[in-house]
Order: C-alpha cells, then sequence, then structure tokens
C-alpha cells in the first residue's frame, strides 16, 4: 500500500517489526564494532577474558586493511544496516534492496573472516563470532522480510 500524499510506501505490520529488530541489532554490532575501532586506534587492549586467541586475531595483520582496523567497516556497515533498517522500517521503497545489499556483502566477509581465523590464524576472537553472530541474525532476517506490495514495480 502506498501513502498517495508522500509516495512512501506503507509496510506491513511483520515487516516494521523484522525492519525494527534489525535496527537494533545493528545497534549491538555497531557498538562492538566501534569499541574495536576505537580500541585499535587508540593501541589499547581488548578485553577478551584472558583468551590468547582473541589477542592473536585482533594483533594479526589480518585486523588492518591497509591503515585502518577491520572494525572500522564492520562500524560502517553496522551503521548502514541501522539507517537503511530505520527508512524501511519507514516505507522508503529503495532502503531494503540496500538493506539486502549491505547484509550480503557483510554475510560473504564475515564468512572470509571466520576462515581467517579458522585456517590461518587458528585462532577466534569472541568479539569477532558474537559479530558473526550478529551477521548471521540480521541474515536470517533479511531472508524472513516479506516483500513488500511495491516489490513486483
Amino acid at each position: 500500500m502506498e501513502n498517495i500524499k508522500t509516495g512512501v510506501d506503507v509496510p506491513s505490520r511483520a515487516t516494521v517489526i523484522i525492519h525494527i529488530l534489525t535496527a537494533c541489532i545493528a545497534l549491538v554490532g555497531l557498538t562492538e564494532a566501534t569499541y574495536l575501532t576505537v580500541l585499535a586506534m587508540t593501541g589499547e587492549t581488548a578485553v577478551c577474558g584472558g583468551s590468547a586467541g582473541c589477542f592473536q586475531v585482533l594483533g594479526s595483520s589480518y585486523a588492518k586493511i591497509g591503515r585502518l582496523p577491520v572494525a572500522s567497516f564492520g562500524a560502517a556497515a553496522y551503521f548502514s544496516v541501522f539507517s537503511f533498517a530505520t527508512l524501511a522500517a519507514f516505507g522508503y521503497p529503495k532502503a531494503p534492496k540496500f538493506l539486502a545489499i549491505i547484509i550480503s556483502l557483510m554475510f560473504l566477509f564475515t564468512l572470509w573472516l571466520l576462515g581467517v581465523q579458522a585456517f590461518l590464524l587458528h585462532a577466534f576472537c569472541r568479539y569477532c563470532l558474537v559479530s558473526a553472530a550478529l551477521v548471521f541474525l540480521l541474515s536470517g532476517l533479511t531472508v524472513a522480510t516479506p516483500p513488500s506490495a511495491g516489490a513486483s514495480r
């Protein structure tokens, strides 16, 4: 259904709920990624609860792309997901497409990072695993989102 005055699609209640959940999960991911970015930029050590794998992963050459920590890209991605999910909940017609694209890219990058941890570093970071779980959850919510009424246009 489309609002005639604004030209904005009015999403179903289920779609709105899924987009709100997506935005909330993205905020959790944004918080974690921002924490890791700040630690990497300031040279501080993450609180890993004595996990040697955490230090090994976060201190590896794979933890940076150029001069930027990988977590900073995660923070940008989570912020984008939050923004697009919020816009989608309010019925902006292109937001769900951008949301799906960003989450798909995050999913693929997460698979690559898990592969690096498992097969190259032979160590796992607790923060990275939490982020991977959040991305898998976001991916599931994206797949579960019902198509909008205006999707056939």
